[in-house]
């Protein structure tokens, strides 16, 4: 089951977090992976890692939020069965206090980014004869996140993308779902709380781990886990969703 033989896969951002827990576990179960980042040194070791595991994979440099290097990557790879996009940047702030400048570098990336990559793969899974596309929105999409505007309206335009894909190429085979995670431990994470609770590291990991109900965050492991079951076979009968995997965030955080 969740085999991915014989099929060639596209994940944006696969060089770090949860894309590089995608490109691994895609790789691992058959697929030939192809990683977009902004540059060769940042998908070095996801390659390496993948490589050294056995699997499959090739890196390209490439700016997501540029049509036109998209475009030119995407003929570079050739025909395609699944697009992850999962390319995205982060940025905290209110409406009030989010500059112009910033709004846009978000939008550039997390919107506009999807959209070039949807807009570059799809001759190439139409030319395959269908395929599967999975975009990476998030909760904020679906509830009030403090001090995340511009993060929020961009995954709210992810979604709404996921549904009108779906719509629109059901009838030539391709499928299109996304998953809304909450908060997922990865370097960025660790980053973040190093950089803006320096000497509280700790104190703030566990805080923003009680976060979830469940009591803790999301493995990027998890999210792949999700991830390869939408990109499979064993979901042929799934478009148009998205699935949050938030440990009861949405629901149960009252």
């Amino acid at each position: 089951m969740f085999s991915l033989q014989n099929k060639k896969a596209v994940v944006t951002g696969g060089g770090s977090g949860i894309g590089k827990a995608i490109s691994a576990l895609f790789a691992k179960q058959g697929a030939e992976v192809h990683i977009i980042e902004l540059t060769e040194e940042s998908a070095k070791d996801a390659v390496a890692e993948i490589t050294a595991a056995g699997g499959k994979v090739f890196s390209h440099a490439c700016n997501v939020a540029n049509q036109k290097e998209i475009i030119a990557t995407f003929e570079k790879i050739g025909n395609i069965q699944i697009l992850v996009n999962n390319a995205g940047i982060a940025h905290v702030g209110k409406v009030d206090n989010t500059a112009e400048e910033d709004f846009d570098r978000i939008m550039n990336v997390n919107v506009k980014g999807v959209y070039n990559c949807l807009h570059g793969a799809i001759p190439h899974l139409r030319a395959s004869g269908g395929g599967v596309i999975l975009n990476m929105a998030s909760i904020a999409a679906w509830v009030g996140i403090p001090d995340r505007f511009a993060y929020s309206t961009a995954k709210g335009a992810v979604m709404a993308m996921t549904l009108s894909v779906a719509k629109d190429y059901m009838a030539e085979n391709i499928r299109c779902n996304s998953i809304s995670p909450a908060r997922v431990h990865t370097p960025f994470v660790d980053g973040f709380i190093s950089k803006n609770y320096p000497g509280k590291e700790a104190e703030m990991f566990e805080k923003l781990s009680k976060t979830q109900p469940i009591g803790r965050m999301a493995k990027p492991d998890e999210v792949a886990a999700l991830a390869l079951f939408l990109c499979s076979e064993e979901s042929g009968f799934v478009t148009g969703c998205d699935y949050p995997l938030d440990g009861g965030f949405i629901k149960l955080n009252n």
